[in-house]
């Protein structure tokens, strides 16, 4: 008899311990599922972040009156700045270096368009923002639109515009506007790059348009 009892302790043993090794495998198997399905997860969120749409679709009035599209503007990288040409200090500065990086980058500086918005319709005129940019010494694509038009360019591109009365006493008199100062850089195919801040170093914005245009 206790040969017997012996025998079944055993038997229970060897069962107990094929019970652990079931549970335990079970454990890791359901974890690396669930490291799969997050990774799955994660990479599909990433994926539809990166195809969110950004800037397009739009349509402008171009300096010589011709229509600038999102459509027009694809197949070459370009850097479009939103501004106005009465602004006193960012526009102008920020259109100069365009200008002075476009040639300190040699022969990869005719591989990019710059493209100037004027988000202010009642005074830029396309002759004017033509005349403007011209004093830049470098092709620019000047373009405006109407305030419609411009409204939904700058809520593609998330472009701050707020006019400011030069004095807040008379709100219909003259006026200044405060307006995102970043450059957009967007490639080829019409997809965010990167941005150039305003405090930007020289050398930091130029990788930057390099990778845009590499």
């Amino acid at each position: 008899m206790p040969d017997i009892d012996q025998s079944q302790a055993e038997g229970t043993g060897a069962i107990r311990k094929l019970l652990w090794v079931m549970a335990i495998v079970a454990v890791v198997l359901g974890g690396l599922l669930y490291l799969g399905l997050e990774k799955k997860g994660a990479e599909k969120s990433a994926s539809t972040v990166a195809a969110l749409p950004f800037g397009g679709p739009f349509e402008l009035a171009r300096a010589d009156g011709s229509v600038l599209t999102d459509k027009s503007l694809s197949g070459r990288p370009y850097a479009i700045f939103f501004g106005f040409t009465r602004c006193p200090d960012v526009c102008p500065t920020t259109l100069s270096r365009l200008a002075l990086w476009r040639k300190k980058l040699g022969a990869d500086g005719n591989k990019f368009d710059i493209v100037f918005v004027s988000v202010d319709p009642d005074r830029d005129k396309p002759a004017d923002i033509g005349a403007y940019t011209e004093i830049f010494g470098t092709p620019i694509i000047a373009a405006t639109g109407t305030d419609a038009q411009l409204a939904q360019i700058r809520k593609g591109f998330g472009v701050y515009v707020k006019k400011v009365p030069l004095d807040p006493s008379k709100p219909d008199g003259d006026y200044t506007i405060d307006h995102t100062a970043g450059i957009f850089l967007m490639d080829a195919r019409g997809r965010l790059s990167s941005i150039i801040d305003h405090h930007e170093a020289e050398a930091t914005a130029l990788d930057k348009l390099r990778m845009l245009v590499g």
